[in-house]
């Protein structure tokens, strides 16, 4: 598997546990081992950066997700995508929600990857199928 981290946001992100985490959210996903995914921590102005520029909504955002490629069948090695989050961002929401910052970029890198692989939560019946799975992925990760 093909992680490239990259931590532009000035912040301490949990680097060795975001490699095994999006590791094993692929496997999880039944996605060949060799895809390529690209994770970045920036800072909240560069996240509002990309918000506006991609998504035209003001403010920084948690997390952004840009696909590439999808396999056509199992076991297809392709370049997945980007996953952009915001340290800032989760610690703001992490306080909110009562757990820590670095649970909440586990949150949103698993988000995250949902979405490349094409997951989302525009109705509630959506957002219901992929919190669930986000939610059972990290437990699973996190007990191993």
């Amino acid at each position: 598997m093909t992680v490239e981290l990259v931590n532009r946001s000035g912040a301490l992100v949990p680097e060795v546990q975001m490699h095994t985490l999006i590791n094993f959210g692929i496997e999880y996903m039944e996605l060949n081992p060799e895809c390529e995914i690209s994770l970045t921590f920036v800072d909240a102005q560069e996240m509002e950066e990309l918000h506006i520029k991609w998504m035209q909504e003001g403010g920084p955002t948690d997390v952004l997700s840009f696909p590439m490629d999808m396999p056509e069948k199992i076991g297809d090695v392709v370049t997945l995508g980007d996953i952009v989050i915001s340290p800032a961002v989760a610690a703001k929401q992490a306080l909110e929600a009562g757990h820590s910052t670095e649970d909440e970029i586990y949150i949103l890198a698993i988000h995250g990857l949902l979405h490349i692989i094409g997951y989302d939560h525009a109705d509630p019946d959506e957002e219901k199928v992929m919190f669930s799975l986000q939610e059972k992925i990290i437990k699973e990760w996190s007990q191993k």
